[in-house]
């Protein structure tokens, strides 16, 4: 029974984080993501990572694990921008 309660209690702590975790809509192609958030920059956002990319630079759109994001959103969750420019 203490079990469950400290198990209860755990996911009652951690369970509004990870909603937070996958708050960015995410989309398949870059105009998707252009529909979704047209006054705002598209991002390829490196999901394991939490690094994003912008269109021109190495990565954009080319990780195994990305998808299209919008900028202020990545950025609400807490993402951050490629620190070398790739």
């Amino acid at each position: 029974m203490r079990l469950i309660a400290i198990a209860f209690a755990v996911l009652v702590v951690f369970l509004p984080s990870v909603a937070a975790v996958a708050g960015a809509a995410q989309f398949p192609t870059e105009a998707a993501a252009k529909t979704h958030c047209p006054k705002d920059t598209v991002v390829w956002l490196n999901i394991p990572s939490g690094v994003y990319h912008f269109a021109g630079q190495r990565w954009y759109g080319k990780t195994k694990d990305g998808v299209y994001v919008c900028k202020a959103e990545a950025d609400a969750d807490g993402d951050r921008a490629t620190r070398n420019g790739q």
